[in-house]
């Protein structure tokens, strides 16, 4: 898990080719006016998620505590503060249910072994090794999520 500003983002570009891309597109789009919407940048290798929600209790977010096989998830706030519960995946001993391999989701009832919040400007980067419950927090959260194929 990486968790930095955006201002930080050209250190993470190494790490893999679609990175820089999904940075981009964030540096390149008008955050204010942004829609919530879901598209390509590149086909199954780069897709984004926009999303306008009101956060949740930690509880609720706990029921669906999860990690991907497939993809990195890079969850960029627009606005709001959202919290995360996190727990490496290696540690998590108690799955919820089969991994979905259509929805590229495994869910785990674990408890996190940390929590951390997020302002607008901020990111965060899951690795498939990541378990975590996003969207913990009060009022409305609007959030960029790019989901980039291990």
């Amino acid at each position: 898990m990486i968790i930095d500003s955006i201002k930080n983002a050209h250190l993470y570009f190494a790490i893999h080719p679609l990175f820089e891309k999904a940075f981009e597109h964030i540096a390149q789009t008008d955050l204010k006016s942004l829609e919530v919407t879901r598209y390509d940048l590149e086909g199954d290798n780069l897709k984004v998620i926009v999303s306008n929600k009101v956060g949740m209790t930690k509880a609720e977010s706990l029921t669906k505590f999860e990690c991907h096989n497939k993809y990195i998830d890079i969850q960029f706030c627009v606005s709001g503060n959202e919290q995360y519960g996190w727990k490496s995946r290696e540690t998590c001993t108690s799955e919820k249910l089969p991994y979905d391999a259509e929805k590229d989701v495994l869910f785990y009832t674990d408890q996190p072994d940390m929590f951390f919040e997020l302002a607008a400007g901020q990111f965060v980067i899951f690795f498939p090794t990541d378990v975590h419950a996003p969207m913990i927090g009060d009022g409305e959260i609007k959030k960029m999520v790019f989901k980039i194929k291990a």
